[in-house]
């Protein structure tokens, strides 16, 4: 799947119907950034919205992840629901990876903070010290970060 191919395809099918984002947005009962993403080519829509903007835009699931009018949809192996699950399956799988990137992310920098505490009592090994400890800071920070993130679109999603 294209997210540009997709995205201008969006656009276009809501100009034809001549909605704007906000107007699409509201139908879908999301926020007009959101359109816009996907128009974009940012993002894709999330899986639990695809079956009412394809109702809304007048196009099959499988057009929306093409990013094209198909003109022998007989020729899909795929009904959509089951495009849906698979799209809610790649959702799921993208997540987490980003829970895993940052379970490691918090461990690596947990293990960097132990390590500087091992050096120090002279100016080069204190410096090694202190470049340990910023960069475990920051790598912990990064980690949870992310897995706040990761925490919050999980929650988002469970709505």
């Amino acid at each position: 799947m294209n997210q540009i191919a997709t995205g201008t395809f969006i656009a276009r099918k809501r100009k034809e119907l001549n909605l704007t984002q906000a107007q699409l947005a509201e139908r879908l009962g999301i926020s007009s950034k959101s359109v816009s993403k996907w128009e974009r080519g940012k993002c894709i829509p999330d899986y639990a919205v695809v079956n009412e903007l394809c109702e809304a835009l007048g196009i099959t699931v499988s057009e929306l992840l093409d990013g094209e009018e198909n003109e022998r949809e007989n020729m899909r192996m795929y009904d959509n629901d089951q495009m849906i699950e698979m799209l809610a399956r790649i959702q799921r799988l993208e997540s987490q990876r980003i829970t895993i990137i940052a379970i490691a992310l918090i461990v690596m920098g947990i293990g960097l903070l132990a390590l500087s505490s091992l050096f120090g009592g002279s100016d080069p090994t204190d410096f090694i010290s202190g470049v340990l400890f910023g960069i475990g800071v920051g790598t912990t920070l990064i980690g949870v970060f992310l897995a706040a993130r990761s925490v919050f679109a999980y929650l988002g999603q469970e709505k």
